[in-house]
């Protein structure tokens, strides 16, 4: 996967107020970027590292660059989250889960939930029929589906990549929600998108959050899926490349 525009890059000076990091570019330029992963980063954010910006061009956005690469010692690592989810549908179509394969539609934020206000990253659907459209965006009815989670992962201690970096309540209802759905008949996976290339296997970061940890294990105790999926990282694109084994 190639990013949308060239990477921009430049030297880190502070990362503050969880969504703005100051950057002096290689032209002397001082500016400041957006970032879309609010988890600590750890091991990321260390002062005057090697960092690539994602210039956007968006009349609603006030910052005109997104924080997308940090070299974190010897791995370059992607810290935009928004790229997992297409890293991951990247990954389907090439084949790297294959037990995921078969399905002909893949939907992006579908509503779903107890109480339907949680957006499923990927719904994969085949079967069933697609009623007429009224308002809104049909859904098949009848279909067979899994619900796909996808989670960006950047933390990696020794050779173990981890999720979460900090505390996290909603990926604990995210996990809670995909029970649910197993519950009700369907399938439901969660994919870890690892986002460097210097981990050789995945697993829960209990001694940052714990009850994520635990809910993790109940969840594929009851049949919802894990898989991690290894990226390869450059300043030029981004792709899945393998799979690491999940360690519970």
């Amino acid at each position: 996967m190639r990013y949308a525009s060239d990477l921009v890059p430049g030297r880190l000076v502070r990362r503050y107020k969880r969504f703005l990091v100051d950057v002096r570019l290689e032209d002397g330029r001082d500016v400041t970027a957006h970032s879309n992963n609010t988890g600590a980063m750890s091991g990321c954010l260390r002062e005057g590292a090697r960092v690539w910006l994602r210039p956007v061009d968006a009349p609603h956005r006030k910052l005109p660059f997104t924080f997308t690469l940090v070299q974190a010692g010897r791995s370059l690592v992607c810290v935009d989250t928004s790229l997992a989810v297409p890293m991951v549908r990247e990954a389907l179509a090439a084949g790297l889960l294959p037990e995921l394969e078969g399905y002909s539609r893949v939907l992006s934020e579908v509503p779903y939930g107890v109480e339907g206000r949680s957006r499923i990253d990927l719904l994969l659907s085949r079967g069933g029929e697609l009623p007429a459209k009224t308002s809104g965006r049909a859904l098949p009815v009848n279909d067979e589906r899994v619900y796909v989670e996808v989670k960006s992962t950047t933390l990696v201690e020794g050779r173990a990549s981890s999720f979460p970096d900090a505390v996290t309540t909603r990926g604990q209802k995210h996990l809670e929600e995909l029970i649910e759905i197993v519950r009700a008949g369907q399938r439901a996976a969660m994919i870890y998108g690892v986002m460097r290339s210097d981990a050789d296997h995945f697993e829960p970061a209990d001694a940052i959050d714990p009850t994520y940890g635990r809910l993790l294990r109940q969840a594929v105790r009851e049949g919802v899926e894990a898989y991690a999926l290894r990226a390869r990282v450059g300043p030029r694109r981004l792709r899945a490349v393998d799979r690491l084994p999940i360690r519970l």
